[in-house]
């Protein structure tokens, strides 16, 4: 082979390595044999200096947060962690335990329900303060921005508004405590504190008229820690994810220990209500 087929070899296994390098290309880690390098960070000095919630910051941001912002983004994450077996997704979780599936597997089948409706709520209520800020931003005033977003928000959603209100708890005893967090670090600089004014206009709103308000939940309140920290909507429901995930496990893994086989959603002494026909007779065959 001549030299210049040499070279020409040469070029084009250097294109296909290239090829195969840039075929998932990716700014989040970098690693060889011996290296490990999460955005440029060796993974040696992150470990036993950097939370889980920082990591998390990281991984998704790029860069490390300051401590007042790594600590609020963990007060969301652990604050919504678990509801109980009445939330669809923990019962999933212990039901799939009860048929002799893995973890991992219990996990997942949990994690899969969590849609636009259970535990969509966060991200939609980004999405409302996003657009009341918006709004502001064209020159209306908070509490005619907050009226416009809510008509628009109930036209393409329906009356009922993610982040306020809740089926067991008159106040959610987890909102109050996250919206003090947030009036904290607004008031040492670490968030403006816009998007806490916001969702309090909104639950103003929402209670005008009414005999009984509606009261932030803790959707609506981790809303605007991730609003304030500058997550988009979308990335919400992705962290609500992470931190049900916490609860999720326990259950799982606490009804593997407990045993059971089979176990549904309902005690077996007790049969789901059957409002279909009453019991009748198959017609007999034509004769040929």
């Amino acid at each position: 082979m001549s030299g210049i087929e040499q070279q020409a070899a040469g070029d084009e296994m250097d294109a296909g390595q290239r090829l195969s390098q840039d075929w998932w290309r990716t700014s989040i880690i970098d690693m060889r044999p011996g290296e490990i390098r999460y955005r440029g960070y060796p993974i040696e000095q992150l470990i036993g200096r950097v939370s889980f919630a920082q990591m998390i910051w990281l991984m998704l941001r790029g860069e490390l947060p300051g401590q007042g912002q790594g600590e609020l983004l963990d007060a969301a994450l652990m604050a919504a962690v678990d509801h109980g077996p009445q939330a669809p997704s923990i019962a999933i979780a212990r039901m799939a335990a009860t048929c002799g599936v893995g973890l991992n597997n219990a996990m997942a089948s949990a994690v899969n329900v969590l849609g636009d409706v259970h535990g969509g709520a966060g991200e939609q209520a980004v999405a409302l303060y996003e657009d009341v800020a918006a709004r502001m931003e064209t020159g209306l005033a908070l509490p005619e921005a907050v009226g416009a977003a809510l008509a628009h928000y109930r036209e393409h959603h329906g009356k009922f508004v993610s982040g306020f209100g809740h089926r067991f708890h008159p106040v959610d005893p987890r909102a109050p405590r996250l919206l003090a967090l947030v009036d904290d670090a607004a008031r040492k600089g670490i968030v403006s504190g816009r998007y806490a004014t916001i969702a309090r206009a909104i639950e103003a709103a929402l209670g005008e008229g009414r005999s009984k308000p509606i009261p932030m939940n803790i959707d609506g309140a981790t809303a605007v820690i991730y609003a304030e920290l500058g997550f988009p909507a979308p990335l919400a429901r992705g962290l609500f994810c992470l931190s049900r995930s916490v609860g999720i496990l326990a259950h799982a893994w606490e009804q593997t220990g407990q045993g059971g086989r089979n176990k549904g959603p309902i005690p077996r002494q007790f049969l789901w209500t059957y409002d279909g026909e009453p019991q009748r007779d198959v017609p007999q065959a034509p004769p040929k």
